[in-house]
């Protein structure tokens, strides 16, 4: 793993700073002010890379040698692109639409050497089906909090992991960060988690 070289973590998600420190990655976090924008007129994966890429230039402004990781994550459900839920209310709306039905998680991210430009975008998918829920349980699960500032109105690694019958694909994806896709991208960066 690179010795001098900060690596730098564009994102404000707590989930996935977790998830790079679970895997032993030393790294800062710097969030940036990127806002993504779901309307643009592109396929989800295109769209999930774009947002990432886009996220990762905004950060590498303030840095002469680093590389960064930055990424984004969100629903397609029924061709219909779902974000974040910032009230309750919207939440449930969001709830009760994937309630019984699959949907699939896609999150872009890239990879980003500040000093040759050199990058690398991914987008993997994962498909995630809700059990059958039943109003009251919509509401409960609204109610705690845990589905604001979460795509898709879930946290699949909390209460969430109550509401969802199976997925195909990565989990890891599903919480905001394919780890296993990941690792095969910081390779060719120089850095081996498992070396």
């Amino acid at each position: 793993m690179s010795k001098t070289r900060p690596l730098i973590l564009a994102s404000a998600s707590p989930r996935r700073k977790e998830l790079l420190e679970l895997v032993g990655l030393k790294f800062r976090v710097d969030a940036g002010e990127y806002e993504e924008d779901l309307a643009l007129k592109l396929s989800p994966p295109v769209l999930a890379k774009h947002l990432s890429r886009e996220k990762a230039l905004s950060v590498s402004q303030r840095y002469r040698d680093a590389l960064i990781i930055a990424a984004d994550t969100f629903i397609v459900f029924r061709s219909a692109l779902l974000g974040k839920p910032h009230t309750t209310a919207e939440a449930v709306r969001m709830l009760t639409l994937l309630n019984g039905r699959p949907h699939t998680v896609f999150t872009g991210y890239t990879v980003l050497d500040v000093k040759t430009g050199k990058h690398r975008s991914r987008s993997v998918e994962t498909t995630v089906w809700f059990k059958k829920l039943s109003p009251a349980e919509i509401h409960a699960y609204a109610r705690t909090g845990e589905p604001l500032d979460k795509a898709g109105a879930y946290a699949i690694q909390g209460l969430g992991s109550l509401i969802v019958k199976k997925i195909d694909g990565d989990y890891f994806n599903v919480i905001g960060l394919p780890l296993t896709s990941l690792a095969e991208t910081l390779k060719q960066f120089g850095i081996r988690i498992l070396a």
